[in-house]
């Protein structure tokens, strides 16, 4: 295969791919291990999927219903672009009798059009709107998976985790909000193996592309729930996107941000004052003129009082990365972790943030095994030191570099003065005195 986001390269039997998935899928579902042929993508969805607790035989659950769904429909993002995406996939659904479908960035789907036919085979499996296909709920699907992996993906027949799927083929590709990268849903298409084909990959992520591109074009919707981006993996000082504005905060603000984006119901003086400062006897009048300079950055409207709270949603990169790890899409979260949450942050809730957000992907890798990912921590500068990890990696992976590093990490360990053991974000890492 070369490529692995591609179920079926053209000149394959489908006939035959669909009983050695078959095949594969019985074994996975029974004795725990994925086989040949396969693909990589989809053998991480199954092992996610097996570990949300989905069954084989297992079916989505409808949760949003008539006026419910009707009102999320019409606030969501994605709606003022549908009449875009109908027009870009109606006809090529109807005509080939699949189904074009929209989901939000949990996996529920909110539009689900096409042949009439095929949308009356699709009800069976609940294949209609309100209805959550996340991995988590329905396991491997293309609308579910694209929006855990954030990026296009093609399920083929038997690859769905669910067997009651395994007879329909999809292609889905997540859509972002073109101002703060954040994944606002997927398209799909979905309908017989004709779709198993490179081709149909492509169309979905062209039609996700135009649609960010129309969202860039009709700017923010005019709603006081609009949402901004918070950076603050990886660096001291946090970048903000608000309304198109890039703004670099302090470090203090960059905690304060952070910790009221948590707290959309907002905090008290009191409770930002135990947040932010380990040193009991700081003053209110401190905490306040911070706010009021953070106010004044920030623009009229944007910071609220009693409680200290945001008037505007604010999605921050530690979500990101704690709704992937979430959703099993473990691979997707280390991507997106660049690094400590404000590395140089004292404020104890920031502290305790950081080191329970690095010490759940950190876990999460080692108990996954891979290789590939426990090399990227172990090399990158906060995992340098990560004694644990550096054990896994050479027991998965014992080449001479990462036993010699492992070797001289352990003698570190045990010298008898000047470098103790330590821990840091949940890991053992070595304690080295002050220059």
């Amino acid at each position: 295969m070369t490529d692995p986001w591609v179920a079926l390269e053209p000149g394959a039997d489908p006939a035959e791919r669909v009983r050695a998935l078959r095949r594969a899928h019985e074994t996975f579902t029974s004795v725990g291990t994925v086989p040949r042929p396969v693909r990589s993508v989809v053998a991480e969805s199954w092992r996610r999927s097996a570990r949300a607790g989905v069954g084989p035989d297992g079916t989505a659950s409808v949760e949003l219903t008539d006026g419910d769904l009707g009102a999320y429909r019409a606030e969501h993002p994605l709606a003022r672009v549908m009449p875009l995406v109908r027009e870009l996939m109606g006809t090529f659904a109807a005509d080939g009798e699949h189904l074009l479908a929209v989901c939000d960035g949990h996996g529920r789907l909110l539009w689900v059009e096409g042949h009439p036919a095929t949308r009356r085979r699709a009800d069976g499996m609940n294949f209609v709107p309100g209805a959550r296909w996340s991995e988590t709920a329905v396991g491997t699907n293309a609308p579910g998976t694209a929006v855990a992996v954030d990026r296009p993906v093609q399920v083929f027949a038997a690859e769905h985790f669910i067997r009651r799927v395994q007879p329909w083929t999809c292609a889905a590709a997540p859509v972002h909000d073109p101002r703060t990268g954040r994944v606002l849903g997927a398209v799909d298409i979905t309908g017989g193996d004709g779709l198993a084909h490179p081709h149909s990959l492509g169309f979905v992520q062209a039609v996700a592309r135009a649609a960010e591109a129309q969202l860039a074009l009709l700017g923010p919707p005019l709603s006081v729930g609009d949402s901004a981006l918070l950076s603050a993996l990886g660096r001291d000082e946090a970048e903000l996107v608000l309304d198109g504005r890039r703004t670099r905060l302090s470090r203090r603000h960059s905690e304060i941000v952070l910790l009221l984006a948590r707290h959309p119901e907002g905090l008290s003086g009191d409770e930002l004052l135990c947040a932010l400062y380990a040193d009991e006897s700081v003053t209110p009048v401190t905490l306040r003129a911070e706010l009021a300079r953070l106010r004044r950055l920030l623009g009229p409207g944007v910071l609220a009082s009693r409680p200290y709270r945001l008037t505007t949603a604010v999605e921050s990169d530690v979500t990101v990365v704690e709704r992937r790890l979430e959703a099993g899409a473990l691979t997707a979260a280390a991507e997106a972790y660049s690094g400590p949450l404000l590395p140089g942050s004292q404020a104890p809730a920031i502290v305790r943030l950081r080191d329970r957000l690095a010490d759940a992907l950190r876990t999460a890798l080692i108990a996954h095994r891979d290789p590939d990912l426990l090399a990227d921590w172990a090399h990158a500068a906060w995992g340098e030191d990560d004694v644990t990890v550096w054990r896994a990696l050479a027991a998965i992976r014992p080449t001479a570099a990462a036993r010699a590093r492992l070797s001289a990490l352990e003698a570190e360990l045990t010298a008898p003065a000047g470098r103790t053991p330590g821990r840091r974000s949940g890991a053992t890492y070595l304690q080295r005195p002050p220059a």
